[in-house]
Order: C-alpha cells, then structure tokens, then sequence
C-alpha cells in the first residue's frame, strides 16, 4: 500500500501545476490560548535577566581578572559619586512661578524670531513685537517667561542673575562673538543656570563638508566654556521669515521637560521680574510739580524665597527702596485645571504679556481692568480670543436682563401650560406721590405701599399671632386668582401623572410630598429662620455657608425648598417654582392648619430634639468630614446622611434631654442590641475579661499569700482538681483546649518576636543605603515638613505668618521713586526687584579676593574706579589692591598681578561672604575688546585688614666716627625720631645699623651704629610702612533713568587717565626719573708699590720685572721704502691677478668635492640602514625559529619521551 500512496502522491503534484495553481502551503496559527501559549506568554515577559544567566552558568561570569575588577568597580563608583551634589531642600511651592528662559545673542541673531516661533509652537499665537517678558502655559503644570536680553552689559548683568535657563543663539555663519563669551563670563559668577545653545544661520552653508566642520568646531568650543556634552540645537533653515517647525517643536520639547538646579542666591533671596507697572500718583501732584517723586505699583510673579511686607529692595539701574505695600493678586496666566488629559485644549493655552500689549484680564488690588482689540467692527472676521469672549458677549447683548425676563415663560412640569409673568399679578414696586406741604413750603415725595391691607395681615400670620380672627381676614383678603391658578395647576399635574413614566410618578409624588411638607411649614415654627435648609441637606455646600448657618437655629424636619428643586424638572425656573409652593403651601395651611394639632406639635418637639445643632461646630467652627460622597458619573453625587460624621456628632448630644422613644425593654431582640456596650457582652478576641482572665492565670499560675499563709491555685490547677475528682471522662477536651491556646500563645510569641526583630533590623541594618541617601531623606522630610505646616490655612492668614511665597502674583507698591524711573520707562529693558537681606541694606567695607580677567587686555590699577557687579546692585567705587605677605601684612599693590588672585577691599554694600562678583571699566557703549575686567568672590564683612604702603626715609651722614656717624635729614623733629628709636637702617651699600638716640642739634638728626665704617657718600635709608585709608565712594548705576536710547550709555567717575586724556593734560616728567647718558671719569690707580724685602723672597715668576720703556728709533736707522718700476709694477699686478684665479679655482673645487663627499655620506648611511633592516629581519626570523623549537622542546618535555624510547 506504501508505494501507491507515494505515486499518487508524485502524480498529483504535477496536475496542480499544469493548471497554473500553486498550492500555497498553510500558515501556522499560533495558539491563544492553552497551556503552551501561557508558556510563551510568561517567557515573553519574563525575558531572562543577567541573574538568572548567572545562575544558569556561573562560571561564564566568574571574575577572570581582579585587577580588572577593581577597576571597573572604582570607576564606576567615581561616576557614580561624581554625579552627586549637595542636596537642597525643596522649597519649591506646589504651583512654582513660570520659568524665566533668556534669549541671549549678538544683535542681528534672530533672538526675537525665536521668541515668536516658541510662542507660536506652544500658544498658536503670534506675537509681534517681543517687549518685556512673555509668559505663556506649555503644559499642565509649567509655565514660562521669555525675556530677550538686548546687547547692553546692564540688562546682561541682570537678567543672568534671574535666569532658569538660557537660549544662547550663535550665528553659526559667523562663529563666536564677544557677547557670547561675557554673558557666559557673567552666569559663571552670579550661579551658573542652565543654558542650551542655539545654532543659526546655518542656512548659509552650501556646502556640506563645511558645515558639518563649522558644527563639530563649534559644539566642541561651546563643551569648553559650558560643560561637556551640553545641548547645543541646530536651527537648518527659515521659511516665510519663520524657523522650520519640527526644529521648534523639538526645542520647545527640550525646554518642557528640563529640570533646573535651584541657586544658591535666587533660593536665599525673593525677586520679582516685572511684567507691569503703574503709575500711582497724583495726577494734580504730578501738574503741579512734573519733577516730584512718584508712587508706583510694580507686577510680576515672586521668585526666589519668601517675601515680607515693609521689607528693603533694590531695583537695578534705580537704587535701594522700601516697601510700602505688598498685596497678592489672582494669576493672570493659571495653570490648567488638574485634570487627566494628554494635551491642553485652546481656552487653556495661555499667553500674558502686559507690556507688549496681550493679557485679557488685568487684575489690580481693587479693580479689574479689561484689554480689549482695538477695531470691534472685524471682530467676525479676526478670531476671538478665549481671554475676551465674555467680555465680547456682554458687549452683544442689545436687551436689558429686565426685558428678557418679562419675555421669558415657564413651564412648571413637562408638557403643562407656560406661565407670563402677566398670569400673576405681581405685587408693583414703591410709588411716590408729590404732596405740597405749606409749613416747609416745598413738595414733599410721599412713598405710597400698594396693597398695604394685604401685607399687614400677612405679616400678622407669619409672626404666628394666636388671634384665629386675623388669620381668617387674611384667608379671605387672598387673592382669588390665585385659587383658580394653582387649581389649574394641580389638574395638569394630575394628568400628567397618570399617564406619564414611572419615573415620572416618582417625582411627582416626591414633588406633592415636598408641598404637603411645606405646606405644614408655617403651623407650628418657632420663627421665619426654622423655613431654612437643615444641616443634613447643606452637605454639598461651601464652608462658607456651612459658617453662616451656624447660629440659626435648629430646623423643623420638613420637606425644604431646595429638595423640590431637585426632584423637579431640570427646565423650571427655580425663583418661579420657589413663589409657587411657597404660595400654595400658605393656602393649603390656611384651609386645614387645624388638623391633628397635638399630633402635629408632638411630630414637631421630637423633630427639634433629633435636629440639635452640632456643638463642635459651633464652639470650633466646623467639623471635618472626610468621607467623599459617592459619584455617579462625575456630574452627581449621592449624599448619605446617615454616614456622614455630621450626622454622628449630632446624633449623641449630652446637653439635651433625649425624649422617650417607645422601646418594649422586655424584648430579647432589644436588649441583645446593646448587650456588647457593656462588660457583660461579647468582645473582640483580644480585649474580652474571660480571655484576659484566662491569660493572666496561665502566666501567674499559683501563688502563696506570704502573711497569712494561704495558698492561692489558678483556674486551671482547680479544674485540674475537679476532673479528678469527676473523673476522666472529659480529660482528653481539656488536654486538647489546653494544646491549642498553648499553640495560640506560642505564635503571638513568635510574632511578638519577629516585629522586634524587623524594627532592630530597620533601625542597624542600612542595607545598601548612603550617607548621601541618607542626607538626600533628610532634606526630603523637611521639605515635607516645610509644605505641610501651612498648608491648610487660606492665602490670607498664611501670608501673615510666613510672608508672600514664591509661585504668587504680587502687587508691590513703592513710593519716592524718581520721576525719570517713570518718564523714561522702555519695556524693552527688563525691571528686578531684588529682595535684601536684614543686613544687605547698609553700606560698609568688604574684603574681596580678586583677579583681573585673562582675557582683558590691560591690568587694573590701584584706585582707578571700577563698577562692581555684587549681589543685586551695579555700583562704582574705588578699590584698593593688597597682597598678603608670609609674615601676615597687607601689602598695597600698585596694579593688579598677572594670573594669580589679589585681595580688594572697597567700601560698598554689605553682601553675604562667598557671594560672586565681577569688575567692568566702563558700561557705556560696547567696546571693542572684552569688558569684563576683574571677577572674583566677598571674603570679609569688616575693617579686620590693616593696608599699609611701604615708605623709605633718606638721610646723609655728617660725622663718621669708628662705627657709629651722626644722621641727618631723615626727621625733622626730635618727638619723630624718639618714635623710631631701635629701627633697622642700612645703607644702599648694604651696611645695616640701628637708630640710637636722638641729637639736639640739628633738629630730626640721630646716632646711629653700624656694622662697618661709613663713608661720606652713602646715603642711609629706613624702610617703613604706612597704613593706608580705603576711599568711601559708593555711586549706583542708574541706568534706568537714563532718557530712552540712552540707557547703554551711563559714565560715572573717570580715571585720572581717562581724565588727561579728555582734558590734554601731559604730566611733567620728573627730572631724576628721565635717563641720561651716563659719563663716567676715567679713574688712573697709582703704580703697585713693593717692598724690596718682600721683593727678594718672591719667586722670580712674580717678581717685578723693570725693563726699559723702547723709544723711538732714530731717522737714520729706519730702512728706507723701496719705489717700483712700471715694469716691476705690471709684473706684480699680473702675479696678483693669477693668484686670484687660482685661488678661486681652487675654492670652486673643494666645494664640488665637499658636495659630493656629503652625498657619498648619505649613501653610505642609507645602505647602513638596509643593512641594518636586513640583519633586524634576519635576527627575528632566528628568534622565531629558536622559540618555536623552545617551545616544541618544552612541549615533549612535558608529554614525556615517546614509548619507543
């Protein structure tokens, strides 16, 4: 049968492809379901981790190298410990301020189209011009403000000590710029934010090669200045005068999710960036006298710490100010509501920029100001913003709300009959009527009260007057149309009613019980406030309702108003519906109030005991509920009285007397409810008496009283006794019960002892914890500690205790500001208010470690003005230079040294020690070097330095003993020279001496000794020192009162060179300073004299040899010149000129031998070098060869001779 299903088999497979159908083999269906697809389900998710190969193969990860180990461990715990940081607390607040981001660049960068495009990319908004800062909504829980920094060294200053973050914007067409390198300069030393950089232009680029190396060129010299490895964005292109808007999106990503390191002095300091101002001041002040000083309220987001009422600032570019008043107004630009949800919808896309003319609502301390488009007639055109629209809907409107609703009609139930407001008649308002009065000769206006009959009897019946005949004028004064309305009412309810659904019917009879009950309202209520809500039905309300009610008093139980409401139709208008029951239930009242009374007035007095008021609430002020009612849907919620703590504080009251509920006491079922209240009744496990006695006996056991004598036995021993008594028949129970309570007791035991175990464990054993873990816990306690201290009062009272917090929008009110602050206000530079310390207000000395820049150009010199940036403040003033030397003095330096740290002291405002500074020449203009000239950082608060300067006193010797002279010149009066007796002198030759004592005459002359003999010509000299006084100059950069166009161009005091220099003044060189050829006189030393004694003791060699001096020689013994012939002459010149040639010929020859000498040299060292190769390549190849046999030679040696052998 085998090989005929194989044929079949082979035959039908060519039939398939005959007809040209390709059978295509089935595809396998993975299983779903099963065991075997649990299988693979779990190994999908379950990937094996490095453990569990671990586990499976040791030996694959055993340690190879330990060196090696060691190694890698110690380098990853380096970056491991690198990364860490002191940690800070977080004193961040819940709804922290927008984050500041500055655009920073050279002009002409693109600053201001990057602001846009950001602002566009995350508001759909454009804005025009950039003025101020910008604060937009970029997700659900960050804001930002965008400030762009213009090219002046003030607004640089100021706004790198604010900053968050910075964009930097290079032109990569053109590479770095100075402006780049100082801002990055000036955040090195007020804190260094996060900065991004931003590349431009690179557009400009058509060649790709290039532009790949101008990036790599200029993302590594961006790592030099920054960090390595910081961001640095690359702009490709424009497009219709925009940047390309992936590239955006992308960069407003980076910026959403950034996270930024607090800094030390924005954390310690409270600062606001304004974003609006305005002028309080008088205006008839203002006419008055133009200069005056003005009242100016600033506005802006607080930063930093907290800030405190009456407090000192300083706003740079003004000065130093106090604050008169700060109040916290609502957030212009609020975050979005906390809700679940992946983007922001348009109303929540938020944009507020005061001073470039976008915000919808301006808030103010009392009013709110309205921003509204200038042209209303395009509106329909132009796209109305989410900020204006109510404001644009109330401008629409063209009827008054009193003819609206006199047109409006209501419709009690679904489907019944509207109402006009003509159907009823209305009670008319107040009238008036002229009466001429002839006493006071004048027409009097008479208020005249329509249907005043009405209301006195009214009136009468709700005061609950006990005259029945009053309230049956009343019943019979009411109006008779009423009667037929209400009954017209009632049919069309009852209609519909019946045939309507049965929900429907339920709310309908909710709807009649609800005017029954209030129609049993005015029978017997204790006065008009028992007609208000019971506290149960107040639930949902505010707090600040829940306060009102508090004093009134207690309710009567019945069906309220606002429970009709409810159980009505959504479409009734609720004031309609209010006038109609309250109407019907005063007729339902007044035709069968006297119904059941005594049963009516019992139902009311238990009513009013069950509904006692809450006395917590009313000695506390409110009562906390913590159970949230149910939602259904997230629109209702279903209110449960009965579970509510208010229900509970009110039920048990002991202040009134409960009244007797009939409960039959002689039930069972009533006295086993409260059975467990009591000793008697069944507790829990843990806390019942029998239990507890039952313990106690088998921990105490028996004892014996030692005063009487008597012998105390435990319950069990006396059991123990009776069953022997008794017999054994229930021995095995007791042995049983007894086993399992010692089982119970061994376990709590166990338990008892494991808990000890775990909290010894959590409190000794770390695990893999740190000290950094450790101190980071630390920090995140107390910041715990710092959110939740004051987290359930309101703003206002916390605002009283810790001041205004960080993430508020504040009011500053300032007064004296200068008139120019005002009068030259330009939003384009930006408006701090700096926060000052309790000390930082006053001005004193401060010792500064100082060095001049390494990429300023000129060194700085001793009293020459600088403008020191420190702290908030830009001042001018005037440094001195010192050194310290090894012995402990302040050296005074004339200029500052090269590459190497200086102290400074100046006079100026007192600023926390370790706070950073920085030192310009000038502000005014931009110059074309680098102008930041000197940084460095406060050591000291006080005038603990001493600054001396050294002073050298001359004086000339006049009579010269052995080795003591008489000094003059040197003082002048005989008290000077007392102050410096025992000093060191010396002289410029180097002989010291001391100053002895002093002479009469001549006045300021001295005794001195020396170490050697003077001679006339040496000038004596004292080196002293002479403490110097530190200038008190303080001059505040006021560049914000500069006129607009100004505002770069503040000068304060000049140097004395810049001085000479703008008045042409040449200083007069010092005649003993110039340098003068110097003549020295030949000097002739008189012939070496010897004795002749000594003459015959010394060698010959050194004897002197006294020859006779050679004279002239006489005319006729000099030979005579010899004079040549013509023909001796030619003959001579003829040699002369052959030995010439020859010699140059000769020359010639030894240079072409010496070239081709050098050039055999080179040959012979080339071949050498071969030579060499050859014998280095012969010597390895031998080597080889030799190792080779070695190691064959070792290899025998250690598998042992062969058999044969």
């Amino acid at each position: 049968m085998k090989p005929v299903g194989t044929l079949s088999c082979c035959l039908s497979s060519p039939v398939d492809r005959m007809d040209g159908k390709v059978k295509k083999q089935k595809k396998h269906q993975q299983k779903h379901s099963g065991p075997k697809a649990e299988k693979k389900k779990l190994r999908k998710h379950d990937k094996p981790t490095e453990e569990d190969d671990r586990r499976r193969n040791p030996k694959a990860f055993a340690v190879q190298s330990a060196v090696r180990m060691a190694k890698t461990f110690h380098r990853a715990q380096d970056i491991k410990t690198r990364k860490h940081h002191i940690p800070l607390v977080d004193r961040m607040p819940l709804e922290p301020p927008p984050v500041v981001i500055v655009v920073v660049g050279p002009p002409k960068v693109g600053k201001s189209t990057l602001i846009r495009c950001l602002i566009k990319n995350f508001t759909r908004q454009k804005l025009g011009d950039i003025c101020g800062p910008v604060t937009i909504v970029s997700g659900k829980k960050r804001r930002l403000t965008f400030v762009e920094c213009n090219n002046d060294i003030n607004t640089m200053i100021d706004l790198a000590k604010v900053a968050d973050l910075v964009l930097m914007l290079i032109d990569a067409s053109f590479g770095f710029e100075m402006e780049t390198f100082e801002f990055l300069n000036i955040c090195q030393v007020h804190g260094f934010p996060r900065v991004m950089g931003v590349l431009t232009h690179l557009d400009s680029f058509k060649n790709n090669k290039t532009l790949r190396k101008t990036k790599k060129n200029l993302k590594h010299r961006f790592w030099t200045e920054v960090y390595q490895g910081a961001k640095l964005f690359y702009l490709s292109g424009m497009l219709y005068g925009e940047y390309q808007t992936q590239e955006v999106k992308n960069l407003g990503r980076f910026i959403s999710v950034m996270k930024f390191r607090p800094l030390v002095w924005q954390t310690s300091h409270p600062y606001v960036l304004v974003d609006r101002l305005e002028d309080l001041t008088n205006p008839e002040k203002v006419r008055m006298d133009p200069r005056c000083d003005r009242t100016v309220s600033l506005y802006g987001y607080l930063r930093g710490a907290h800030l405190k009422n009456k407090s000192q600032l300083h706003i740079p570019g003004v000065g130093d100010f106090q604050v008169s008043d700060v109040n916290f107004l609502p957030d212009p630009c609020p975050l979005p509501d906390a809700q679940k949800k992946r983007a922001l919808n348009e109303k929540e896309r938020l944009l507020y920029a005061p001073m470039a003319g976008v915000g919808g609502l301006v808030y103010d301390k009392d009013a709110v100001y309205i921003d509204l488009p200038a042209s209303h007639s395009r509106q329909q055109q132009e796209e109305v913003r989410p900020t204006t629209e109510l404001v644009q809907s109330v401008i629409d409107t063209h009827t008054t709300l009193d003819a609206k609703m006199a047109a409006s009609k209501v419709s009690l139930f679904t489907g019944s009959a509207t109402l006009d407001p003509s159907d009823l008649n209305e009670e008319p308002g107040l009238q008036e009527e002229h009466i001429w009065d002839p006493n006071s000769q004048r027409e009097r206006r008479k208020v005249v009260f329509p249907g005043e009959e009405e209301n006195v009897s009214e009136s009468s019946s709700d005061e609950h007057s006990s005259s029945e005949d009053d309230e049956h004028a009343a019943d019979e004064d009411m109006n008779d149309e009423l009667f037929t309305l209400i009954k017209e009412v009632r049919a069309e309810s009852e209609t519909m009613a019946e045939g309507a659904p049965p929900s429907k019917i339920q709310k309908l009879e909710e709807v009649k019980s609800c005017g029954q009950s209030v129609a049993e309202l005015p029978a017997f209520a204790d006065s008009n406030d028992e007609l208000e809500k019971s506290e149960e039905e107040d639930e949902g309300e505010d707090e600040s309702e829940e306060e009102n009610e508090v004093g009134r008093a207690e309710d009567s139980g019945h069906c309220s108003e606002e429970e009709e409401e409810e159980s009505a139709d959504e479409e009734v208008n609720t004031d309609e519906q209010k006038n109609t029951y309250s109407v019907e239930a005063v007729f339902v009242w007044a035709l069968r109030w006297k119904e059941d009374l005594q049963q009516k007035a019992a139902e009311a007095f238990l009513r009013q005991q069950e509904a006692a008021p809450n006395l917590s609430k009313v000695v506390y002020g409110s009562v906390d509920s913590d159970e949230e009612d149910e939602e259904l849907g997230g629109l209702f919620r279903v209110s449960r009285p009965h579970k509510s703590k208010r229900l509970q504080t009110n039920s048990v009251d002991c202040s009134r007397f409960p009244p007797d509920s009939s409960l039959n006491w002689n039930l069972e079922e009533i006295l086993d409810s409260i059975r467990d209240c009591f000793v008697t009744g069944k507790w829990e496990e843990g806390q019942d008496a029998a239990t507890l006695l039952k313990q106690d006996d088998e921990l105490y056991g028996d004892f014996e009283d030692m005063e009487t004598g008597e012998v105390h036995k435990s319950q069990t021993a006396g059991q123990q006794e009776e069953e022997e008594e008794n017999g054994e028949s229930d021995e095995g129970e007791e042995i049983q019960v007894r086993m399992e309570d010692e089982e119970v007791q061994k376990n709590k035991r166990l338990e008892k002892k494991r808990r000890l175990k775990e909290r010894f464990n959590a409190e000794y054993d770390d695990g893999d914890a740190t000290y950094f873990d450790d101190l980071k816990e630390e920090m995140q306690k107390q910041a715990e500690l710092n959110r939740a201290e004051f987290e359930e009062m309101d703003d206002e009272t916390r605002v009283q205790y810790e001041g205004f917090r960080p993430g508020m929008y504040v009011r500053v009110e300032i007064l004296s500001l200068p008139c120019e602050f005002v009068a030259n206000f330009d939003p384009h530079y930006p408006i701090i208010l700096g926060g000052l310390g309790s000390s930082e207000g006053n001005i004193g000395y401060l010792q500064l470690r100082l060095k001049k820049h390494r990429w300023y150009d000129r060194i700085l010199k001793t009293r020459d003005p600088l403008i020191f940036s420190l702290g908030w403040r830009r001042f001018q003033t005037i440094p001195l230079y010192h050194i310290e030397d090894h012995n402990g003095r302040h050296r005074l330096l004339k200029y500052t040294p090269q590459h190497m740290h200086c102290g400074a002291s100046i006079w100026g405002p007192i600023t926390p020690q370790g706070s950073g500074f920085l030192a310009l020449q000038s502000v005014a203009g931009t110059k074309a070097h680098f102008r930041i000239a000197a940084t460095g950082v406060v050591l000291d608060l006080d005038k603990s330095v001493t600054i001396v300067k050294k002073l050298k006193l001359i004086g000339y010797p006049y009579k010269i003993f052995k080795n003591t002279s008489f000094i003059k010149g040197m003082f002048n009066t005989v008290l000077e020279v007392a102050k410096f007796e025992g000093a060191s002198i010396r002289t410029v030759s180097g002989i010291r001496g001391q100053i002895k004592k002093a002479l009469s005459t001549p006045p300021g002359s001295y005794r001195a000794t020396f170490e050697d003999r003077l001679l006339m010509s040496d000038i004596v000299f004292l080196r002293s020192w002479y403490p110097v006084t530190i200038p008190q100059l303080y001059n505040p950069v006021t560049s914000l009162l500069r006129s607009v166009g100004q505002k770069d161009n503040w000068s304060g005091m000049r140097t004395v060179g810049q001085l000479k220099h703008d008045l042409g003044i040449r200083n007069k060189p010092n005649t003993d300073s110039l340098y003068k050829p110097i003549a020295r006189a030949k000097r002739r030393f008189n012939p070496l004299h010897i004795p002749k004694e000594l003459q015959k003791a010394l060698p010959f060699k050194s004897k002197p040899k006294f020859q006779q001096p050679k004279g002239k020689m006489p005319r006729d013994l000099r030979r005579p010149c010899v004079i040549r012939e013509p023909q001796e002459k030619k003959v001579a010149a003829l040699l002369h000129a052959l030995g010439t040639v020859h010699h140059y010929k000769k020359k010639k020859t030894t240079t072409v031998q010496h070239a081709k000498h050098k050039e055999f040299l080179q040959q012979k060292e080339k071949q050498e070098e071969a030579k060499l190769k050859r014998q280095k390549e012969a010597k390895k190849k031998l080597y080889r060869l030799m190792g080779q046999m070695d190691k064959k030679k070792l290899k025998s040696s250690l598998k042992g001779a062969p058999k044969d052998d």
